[in-house]
């Protein structure tokens, strides 16, 4: 089936993607699942109703439509969730896209992942040449770990640390700031991560999908986690990048970065090369907008993939220039009803 995948884009497109305001579009984040086997209390509801697994692309679509982005110039592919690595057979897509890499085509194969399974599959993702993976933790102490993920166990997640470590891979550590939860921890969570050699990238909660309370009571503006270390650590603006939307600072102290994604306090829309496909073949243009295109039905339509790189253009040219969140009290409703699980972060 693999070969079948890889006969689809013998015909190549002719134009790389350029949205409406200039920005090259060199960034997917694909989401292989909603599911997950975390109910964490900033992204969905401990009683969540999960896609229908028929709803799902198989993989060997998951691997056409990536393959499809590629050929339009994507350089950076990153598989999400939910928890991308409790889907079934996950590795044969993380193989099936690692012939972009022999190729040169593709500069990243790499995920975001709460690491549960990475004890599991940490040999298997650097052999499909993962070299660096995102861990999304919040905490360091493991019954607030347990409250903030409801389903989670901290021990699991620091072998998979170990595991991924131990195979090789880098590693970055994604935390997202609650008020009044994990704010007095940004200091050791700092000495933490670059004590492993790993950068710390903070996390501004977003008013995606209800989640069973208000997010004000949770949205604390990375503005004041930044004046908070800046009485421990020495903070200095660098110019460095990943691909994704954090501005990095260098910690004097300690050598390593500190990232901060701040969708609240100041947007990073001015500079987006990213969108973002779903595991039912739906692309979101921006993470914070319901502007959407559906690229299942001209995937299984047609054998070639003519017609799916006209909608993919079509898709791209709709891309908006920014998002506009908003978290207040006496608001209950998100600013997109989707959850991120869904949307793959």
């Amino acid at each position: 089936m693999q070969t079948d995948a890889v006969s689809t884009i013998a015909q190549l497109p002719s134009s790389e993607l350029i949205d409406p305001f200039g920005r090259p579009v060199t960034y997917l984040r694909v989401s292989v699942t909603d599911r997950c086997d975390f109910r964490c209390v900033y992204c969905m509801s401990e009683h969540m109703t999960f896609l229908p697994k028929r709803d799902l692309l198989s993989l060997e679509e998951l691997d056409r439509l990536c393959s499809a982005f590629v050929a339009k110039g994507v350089a950076k592919l990153r598989i999400t969730g939910g928890e991308p690595l409790v889907r079934k057979n996950i590795m044969w897509l993380f193989k099936a896209l690692s012939r972009h890499l022999d190729s040169g085509q593709l500069e990243e194969l790499t995920l975001t992942t709460n690491g549960s399974q990475l004890p599991r599959y940490a040999n298997d993702l650097k052999a499909c040449g993962v070299e660096r993976i995102n861990i999304s933790l919040d905490t360091l102490k493991p019954d607030l770990f347990k409250a903030i993920t409801r389903w989670g166990d901290f021990n699991t997640v620091m072998d998979g640390v170990e595991a991924a470590e131990k195979a090789g891979i880098r590693l970055k550590f994604n935390a997202v700031a609650l008020k009044g939860v994990n704010e007095d921890e940004f200091e050791e969570m700092v000495r933490f991560a670059h004590g492993r050699g790993a950068d710390l990238t903070l996390i501004e909660t977003m008013p995606l999908g209800d989640i069973d309370g208000d997010r004000t009571d949770q949205y604390l503006p990375l503005s004041i986690v930044r004046a908070r270390l800046m009485d421990r650590f020495t903070l200095e603006d660098i110019d460095y990048k990943t691909g994704g939307p954090a501005r990095y600072v260098r910690v004097k102290e300690t050598g390593g970065r500190i990232g901060f994604i701040t969708p609240m306090t100041h947007n990073f829309c001015e500079s987006c090369n990213r969108v973002r496909l779903t595991c039912t073949g739906t692309l979101y243009m921006c993470l914070g907008r319901d502007d959407a295109a559906d690229l299942r039905a001209p995937l299984r339509a047609n054998v070639d993939d003519a017609a799916l790189y006209d909608a993919i253009d079509a898709a791209i040219a709709k891309k908006p220039k920014g998002h506009d969140f908003i978290i207040e009290r006496g608001r209950n409703k998100p600013a997109v009803a989707r959850h991120m699980s869904v949307t793959g972060g």
